[in-house]
């Protein structure tokens, strides 16, 4: 029973980190398209780079905090139709 519920909560663990980085590296991708050289002064330095890492965070771990709770509602709406 133990094991059970330990494996089970590794899985979701595994599952969750998974989801963050799938979508840490889809903002990633979409951040590639804006032209940060209208903002920035100098936009191949270091700290432009870090800029769009730290907003390719931010935005990649919001997002995924949504689709998991998105999912977790989906799973607990169902009980009210049965």
């Amino acid at each position: 029973m133990a094991e059970t519920l330990a494996r089970e909560a590794a899985q979701v663990g595994l599952l969750y980190i998974l989801v963050h980085l799938v979508s840490i590296v889809c903002a990633w991708w979409a951040l590639l398209s804006v032209r940060f050289d209208v903002f920035l002064r100098n936009p191949k330095g270091a700290q432009a780079k870090m800029l769009q890492v730290m907003l390719a965070v931010i935005i990649g771990y919001q997002f995924a905090q949504f689709v998991l709770g998105y999912a977790d509602w989906s799973s607990s709406i169902k009980g009210l139709f049965q």
